[in-house]
């Protein structure tokens, strides 16, 4: 009998997946449109959206700024943008000229009530020539100071309501500079917009490994019930980045690793590792479980538990870098951390005692986020001394980026008469075990998005709670001086973040 041949265009091991929906066609409006975010994630993001036909017939894309270029430069540098940054090369030119049909330019400062009267016009124009119904996503990639100018626009002239249909809006972080700031944001947004449309965006979210923390820990038996003060050491939590500030002299100086990191991605991540099983994965159950870890966050002793650093010039990847006191738009005597890292505890029943390890630098020696769970020694060793020598705990790693994937170190048998034990790694890496590139967090999030599936958006509650523990460690700053710089470009961190983790016996891992 004749057996059926696999043709090399398939990949089996996708065979069962569920391909997520088809939204409702819609227009997204990019306010901010000129900017470097729309260029480089979100335009390359809806290309690919569109190129694997998750994007609804008649979809549109008004980009609204107030730079003086016509709609066809606009296209075109829109085309140039794809053409570089879109993962999926070379760009479809029939794809894209599909996407480019609904895609329009307009002009106008975002505080103009003239302009919102035209941007009404040419959304109900789009809703008669596109068949978009009404259907609205306002992603706003501006700097935050112009989130409630626009809107508050888009309530006054009437578009955040007009018509049939749904109405989202997208912020991008940060969200707010402090608890007082995040608060009157969300006051501002909620007089036009209820919660349940408000998507706070953490692109981290988007990542599939992140994701991948949950199914790792509720779609398999064997880890669930180890996932616990009982049988797990400690935690480390690592956001590493080699780059330096990146030509953000001017954010960095308000903002700092703290504000910049780990009041969002280092929480998020926390959360998600530590969180309890939801009876369900619906969007605010999800989100619930989130919460109550931050808010089971002991009170943080900043003077023992928290090190902050700012990297002075070295070397990275064989290169000399520049300190970062010599960055563009930094102050010769700047005292912005560009390093932080965090020893905290959780009082709940999992995870009682079990000390959690938070870090994250610039211009540190690789760029690597992961989530370390290093397990307890097993409780006893039969084995002869010199059989387990060198033999190190038990550590699932869930690599965030690169090489997404996820390792968990065992023991053993070195093969051979006599029985010695070697720590070696069983790995899972996602491009060779599906066959497939990862898509961008963008696309998973402007997807879920247009399909009303806020899980992966940060909530208000958590926001605050987030900003809330950023406020306690930057008040006891204030009243400090840091001897910065305090390690060199090149190095993973300060002394002081060595000695934080060795006074428990631990070590740093170096990813």
């Amino acid at each position: 009998m004749a057996q059926a041949v696999t043709t090399l265009t398939e990949n089996v091991l996708r065979e069962g997946l569920i391909l997520p929906r088809t939204p409702d066609p819609a227009v997204m409006v990019i306010f901010g449109a000129s900017g470097d975010l729309t260029a480089r994630k979100l335009m390359p993001a809806l290309y690919n959206l569109a190129l694997n036909r998750y994007l609804p017939s008649g979809f549109s894309v008004v980009g609204v700024a107030d730079t003086a270029i016509s709609e066809d430069e606009f296209r075109s540098r829109v085309a140039d943008a794809v053409n570089k940054f879109s993962r999926s090369q070379p760009v479809d030119r029939a794809v894209w000229q599909s996407l480019a049909e609904g895609l329009i330019y307009l002009r106008m400062p975002f505080g103009d009530q003239e302009g919102y009267r035209r941007l009404s016009a040419l959304l109900q124009q789009l809703d008669h020539d596109r068949g978009t119904n009404g259907n609205r996503v306002f992603y706003l990639a501006t700097l935050p100071q112009f989130f409630p100018v626009i809107v508050e626009q888009l309530g006054s002239s009437g578009i955040a309501h007009a018509g049939d249909g749904w109405k989202r809006v997208v912020v991008e972080k940060p969200f707010g500079h402090d608890l007082q700031s995040a608060k009157a944001l969300n006051q501002a947004i909620h007089a036009v917009f209820t919660e349940s449309q408000v998507y706070r965006i953490d692109h981290y979210l988007g990542k599939e490994t992140v994701q991948n923390v949950m199914v790792f820990r509720f779609a398999n038996g064997i880890f669930e019930p180890i996932w616990n003060r009982r049988y797990v050491d400690h935690v480390q939590i690592t956001v590493a980045e080699d780059i330096g500030i990146e030509r953000r002299g001017k954010y960095y100086e308000t903002a700092g690793a703290l504000r910049d990191i780990f009041q969002n991605h280092l929480l998020q991540l926390l959360s998600i590792a530590a969180m309890e099983p939801p009876p369900n994965f619906d969007a605010d159950t999800v989100r619930d479980e989130k919460v109550k870890v931050l808010k089971s966050i002991h009170a943080i002793d900043v003077d023992n538990d928290v090190v902050r650093g700012q990297y002075s010039p070295g070397w990275v990847a064989g290169q000399p870098v520049p300190g970062y006191r010599q960055e563009a738009n930094v102050s010769e005597t700047s005292n912005t951390e560009t390093y932080v890292a965090v020893r905290l505890k959780i009082d709940n029943w999992r995870w009682a005692d079990t000390t959690f390890y938070l870090r994250t630098g610039k211009r540190l020696p690789s760029r690597a986020s992961e989530i370390a769970i290093q397990f307890k020694n097993a409780p006893h060793q039969p084995f002869a001394r010199t059989a387990i020598q060198g033999l190190t705990p038990n550590v699932l790693v869930m690599r965030i980026q690169p090489h997404e994937g996820a390792s968990l170190k065992i023991a053993a048998k070195i093969p051979g008469p006599v029985m010695r034990l070697r720590t070696v790694n069983m790995d899972f890496f996602y491009g060779s075990s599906f066959l497939i590139e990862s898509p961008d967090a963008y696309e998973r999030l402007v997807l879920d998005c247009m399909l009303g599936d806020p899980t992966l958006f940060a909530r208000e509650d958590e926001v605050e709670r987030a900003w809330a523990l950023v406020d306690g460690i930057e008040q006891a700053w204030a009243t400090q001086t840091p001897n910065f710089p305090n390690y060199a470009a090149g190095n993973w961190g300060p002394e002081a973040a060595d000695a934080l983790i060795e006074r428990d016996g631990r070590r740093w891992r170096r990813p």
